[in-house]
């Protein structure tokens, strides 16, 4: 695929402002590495917020928070929107260069992907499971499903998953 980017994205986690996780999505295929992923967004938080805390944007268009830490095999990277909605990145460590630049505008594909999936009124990110409004669309929804398309589809702009993929 022409402008393809190969960074080794290893997994893609969206965390809400309340720091309850939206979707950790690993892009491995591996059982052990969904639960290696979560730790790692979870884990992610606690420097998320001690970068936010020490050094507040000066803007609220600097959302890019950058490198976060290094674990085992893993670069962690992290983003928070200004409505506080946290994105985390970890990509595979090689010996390779990865640009800020590269990093920020897949940040920027993913935030748009869940600003897009949020937009629409009928998605309710938290409505209980036996909620009596049936007219309210919930996650799992067609809506939903659109979003975590868009959120492989980010991953596989950046090499992370085949073309031909369709997990």
């Amino acid at each position: 695929m022409p402008g393809q980017l190969n960074l080794g994205l290893a997994a893609v986690a969206f965390i809400s402002p309340q720091n309850h996780p939206i979707l950790v999505r690993a892009l491995s295929g591996s059982p052990d590495d969904h639960l290696k992923y979560h730790y790692i967004a979870h884990t992610s938080l606690d420097v998320i917020d001690e970068r936010i805390a020490a050094a507040p944007p000066k803007t609220p268009t600097e959302s890019y928070l950058g490198f976060l830490y290094a674990l085992e095999d893993v670069a962690v990277y992290g983003y928070v929107t200004p409505l506080k909605l946290k994105i985390v990145l970890a990509l595979a460590l090689t010996d390779a260069v990865v640009r800020d630049a590269n990093i920020i505008s897949i940040f920027k594909a993913l935030h748009w992907a869940y600003y897009r999936a949020t937009a629409n009124p009928f998605l309710k990110l938290h409505t209980p499971l036996d909620a009596p409004n049936e007219h309210v669309l919930e996650v799992g929804s067609p809506q939903w499903m659109s979003f975590r398309r868009r959120v492989d589809e980010v991953a596989r702009a950046a090499g992370a998953l085949p073309v031909d993929s369709s997990s």
